[in-house]
């Protein structure tokens, strides 16, 4: 998905139109290389139970294109007419039919003002919300109560898991316009596995949040400056059970979020700068990504790029060229950082 809000916040800083096409029968382009079963069709006698096996593959074009498998697509670029030759290459390859102009793709409401394109999932959070029973609900302010706790022995076990399981697979999507769910997504999904009452509090509770945003989503800014700049965070020892930090950060392109992740670190840190140092590295590892992914883009010129961090020590770890034993344990971050 940072592929996506990448090209469509440089599409926005570029005013340029994107086209979004969809292909007739994709799934004739794809090479199959197993067998393919389905249930016998309704209506059909079927005392024994059978089901049917796809015995041939029949070739629909006299031409063939390697390694392409495509749906939904969208066209963008500086060239109007050699978009269109694409288009119409695409169309006599594959048969393309034209869905005019972008305004919704894999999910996403894209809405056009003339400060940029604004990216929503305001149908989907409605939906979400009706099949929830929380669409009359009171709004709250916050993803999550104050202070919440998540380890109550006394909470009771859920009889039903799989509406727990659904709504967090929901909101994970949304977590695609909303970075503020970021943190409250991984942390219920931490107890995807067996998750008690207290969790389905919580998840209530950022039904309700949803109520109160519904409408909202994020800015891709039409600006013509081009910069890139990241912003780490961690919250250490934030787990009450394992004791292991969390990693934050955002990603910003002209001032538009195109990146951003809230994770649990995969070891326990011995301090808030170690944790907060661990953050670091990670928005270091996804700016290294995303550099060459604008570049491939034709973006360059963006290094070197500005990482924001709060906490001072980790800060002085990172200008200074000198370890020592209490940051022998976290070189690797350490040098990968500065590099």
């Amino acid at each position: 998905m940072a592929t996506v809000h990448n090209i469509l916040a440089i599409t926005a800083s570029k005013h340029w139109k994107i086209h979004q096409m969809d292909v007739n029968n994709a799934f004739l382009h794809g090479d199959l290389f197993e067998e393919v079963y389905m249930k016998m069709p309704l209506g059909i006698p079927n005392p024994e139970n059978k089901v049917c096996r796809l015995r041939s593959l029949f070739m629909v074009s006299n031409k063939r294109v390697d390694n392409v498998y495509v749906d939904d697509i969208l066209v963008t670029g500086s060239d109007p007419n050699f978009v269109s030759q694409l288009k119409n290459f695409l169309h006599q390859e594959f048969t393309i039919k034209g869905l005019g102009f972008l305004n919704y793709f894999l999910g996403l409401e894209v809405h056009y003002s003339t400060n940029g394109i604004v990216l929503a999932q305001h149908k989907f959070t409605q939906e979400l919300l009706a099949d929830a029973g929380f669409l009359d609900a009171k709004p709250v302010v916050t993803p999550l109560p104050q202070n919440m706790k998540f380890s109550d022995p006394c909470s009771p076990y859920l009889k039903d898991q799989s509406t727990y399981r659904s709504l967090i697979e929901k909101k994970n999507f949304l977590t695609h316009t909303h970075p503020d769910l970021a943190f409250a997504v991984q942390t219920l999904s931490e107890f995807l596995q067996n998750p008690q009452q207290i969790h389905l509090d919580g998840v209530h509770h950022l039904l309700r949040y949803l109520k109160g945003i519904s409408g909202q989503g994020i800015l891709l800014n039409g600006t013509d400056q081009l910069s890139l700049h990241a912003y780490s965070d961690s919250d250490w020892a934030a787990c009450p059970v394992t004791r292991r930090s969390v990693t934050g950060y955002v990603i910003l392109i002209g001032g538009s979020p195109i990146s951003w992740k809230s994770k649990k670190q995969s070891t326990i840190s011995g301090s808030s700068s170690e944790a907060e140092y661990r953050a670091m590295a990670a928005a270091a590892a996804e700016i290294t990504w995303l550099i060459r992914l604008l570049e491939e883009f034709g973006v360059t010129g963006l290094k070197p790029v500005t990482l924001h961090c709060d906490n001072q020590s980790a800060l002085h770890v990172a200008k200074n060229p000198v370890f020592h034993e209490r940051t022998k344990h976290i070189e690797i971050d350490c040098y990968f950082t500065r590099d």
